[in-house]
């Protein structure tokens, strides 16, 4: 590899070193986050059908992996965003 690559995984492994090991979850009384999810599928789909016509079904002329990993681009910047912003300063 050259230089100005390892130098730049090199950074990212030490940045990696930083993450904390995270205990086991605990049995809370909080929201089950599956069926949250699932309450926000059901609008992302009525949403869809509102915007577009249709609810997003397959062979739909889009490239889908092309448009998810789109989509997990703007996630990542958003988590990074979210992981700075609760550092404290």
């Amino acid at each position: 590899m050259s230089g100005g690559i390892r130098a730049w995984l090199d950074e990212g492994e030490q940045e990696s070193a930083r993450f904390r090991e995270q205990p086991k979850p605990k049995v809370t009384n909080g929201a089950h986050i599956a069926d949250l999810v699932a309450v926000d599928l059901r609008y992302r789909k009525e949403l869809g059908i509102r915007k577009y016509g249709t609810p997003l079904q397959a062979h739909n002329g889009r490239d889908a992996l092309q448009d998810a990993y789109e989509e997990a681009l703007d996630l990542c910047q958003y988590l990074k965003q979210a992981i700075e912003e609760r550092k404290v300063r």
